[in-house]
């Protein structure tokens, strides 16, 4: 959505609480009132499926205990915490970036597991999973979205994964909200379960699976 410059005479009152307001929400003063007007004519920024999509991912993650979310209104990521099952209970943050646009291969955004750790075996068993978790999307899921789409990286105690829709996909912000949720519920149940051991490469290749017979959407 393209943006200009426009001049508006507007009274020192209503600027003074537009300032305000703007300051309590953490926006620019012309971040809120693009809002206001865009709400009064019904019309979707960026900004605001962006919101709508994080309100929609507290809702659901917040019912669970297990991660525990974060984010700031106008803001295009948040952020989730879970403490892992192994030895001296160690935590992985995770980050959902979301793009204000979708891209042609079907992109919106980002995942980021940061899993910094001074343990050379945690950092070992994380590796591990994180490479046969990218295997496994490799050969159950590639296939249904656009050719290079889904992309990973590993590096500097980061794992990051692109987000991107389906072939043919076109979720409401509430269904992409929730396929974002059950992507990371999941991953970070699996996780668990390979550190504790519960689970082995077989293993973790069902309960993927039986998380998203039909893909997790994202």
């Amino acid at each position: 959505m393209e943006k200009s410059l426009y001049s508006l005479l507007l009274s020192d009152d209503v600027v003074s609480e537009i300032d305000r307001q703007a300051l309590r929400a953490g926006l620019s003063r012309s971040a809120l009132v693009n809002r206001i007007l865009a709400e009064y004519a019904s019309i979707q920024t960026p900004e605001m499926r962006i919101d709508s999509i994080f309100r929609q991912m507290e809702d659901l993650m917040g019912s669970t205990g297990d991660l525990v979310p974060f984010f700031t209104r106008g803001q295009q990521s948040m952020t989730m915490k879970s403490s892992l099952q192994y030895k001296y209970r160690p935590t992985v943050k995770y980050a959902v970036q979301l793009y204000k646009a979708i891209d042609g291969s079907g992109r919106f955004g980002e995942l980021t597991v940061n899993f910094r750790t001074q343990s050379r075996s945690l950092l070992d068993e994380m590796t591990g999973f994180f490479g046969y978790w990218k295997l496994l999307e490799d050969s159950l899921i590639a296939g249904s979205y656009e050719k290079d789409a889904i992309d990973y990286a590993l590096q500097d105690g980061r794992f990051i994964r692109t987000l991107a829709l389906p072939k043919g996909s076109a979720p409401t912000g509430d269904e992409l909200g929730e396929a974002i949720s059950n992507y990371v519920k999941s991953f970070d149940s699996m996780l668990k379960a390979w550190l504790s051991g519960r689970l082995d490469a077989s293993g973790l290749a069902e309960s993927y699976k039986q998380a998203f017979p039909q893909g997790p959407g994202v």
